[in-house]
């Protein structure tokens, strides 16, 4: 389904319930994933292979089988409204993870919004001009940015009678955008910080939903998620690995 082609069937929508997360979050993981106290299984490489893309850690789920189930629209669902609180799942979950690592993403130790082995992302200033700040500066724009859409009622309106506004479309996809940059960042730079908390299996599936949710919508180009041929997206990989897999769809 696209999410810009429904813009033209309605703009009205049933009053918001509770916000409820889609994503398994901290008390659905199951007990032996988070309290086993065992080393991580070494992983099967070659020495240039990231972390991310090596067995087991590239199969480590909490979601078995296809995504596609998951991010289908449920029947008499409108889909700004689900579209709304799948993002504001995303955001949320993607934040307290990086709240965990956030001690290890420093200006020293992350100088730049690495993304790849030649990606560094760059942040478009007051003045439009592209500069590249530290990950955690970055990262802090980006999260402040979103928090501040997500509590605006023009955009995210929670009060029975208000529509959604005709640019909330373009301004998910922006949004995003900025999000699969964070993750990004995590899966190229902290990866091996997730494998130290044993959190790659919820890390994983939190990606996967976001990717399956963002290629079902249209909020997702794959030119984002591969990048140039010069300059490759590390994750990239991942989608093309997850995709072999069954796990997402092309």
């Amino acid at each position: 389904m696209s999410f810009f082609n429904s813009i033209g069937r309605s703009m009205t929508r049933a009053p918001r319930g509770p916000k409820r997360s889609p994503t398994p979050t901290s008390a659905t993981f199951p007990p032996e994933v988070t309290s086993n106290g065992s080393a991580p299984p070494s992983p099967v490489s070659s020495p240039n292979k990231p972390l991310y893309l090596c067995s087991p850690f590239v199969e480590a789920a909490l979601v078995k089988g296809n995504f596609k189930t998951i991010v289908m629209l449920p029947k008499y669902v409108d889909v700004m409204e689900w579209v709304a609180v799948n993002i504001y799942d995303f955001y949320t979950n993607l934040n307290e993870f990086y709240g965990v690592i956030s001690e290890c993403c420093t200006q020293q130790t992350c100088s730049t919004m690495s993304a790849g082995p030649t990606l560094n992302y760059t942040w478009i200033n007051q003045d439009r001009k592209s500069v590249n700040l530290p990950a955690p500066t970055y990262i802090d724009y980006v999260m402040t940015w979103v928090q501040n859409l997500l509590d605006d009622e023009a955009v995210f309106p929670t009060k029975s009678g208000q529509d959604f506004a005709q640019t909330f479309p373009s301004t998910i996809k922006h949004v995003y955008r900025q999000l699969l940059r964070v993750f990004a960042h995590i899966y190229h730079a902290h990866y091996h910080q997730i494998l130290h908390l044993r959190s790659e299996p919820h890390f994983n599936s939190l990606f996967a939903h976001f990717l399956a949710f963002g290629r079902e919508y249209e909020l997702l180009e794959m030119k984002d998620v591969r990048g140039a041929a010069s300059t490759p997206v590390g994750i990239g990989a991942l989608w093309e690995r997850w995709r072999d897999m069954g796990i997402l769809e092309g």
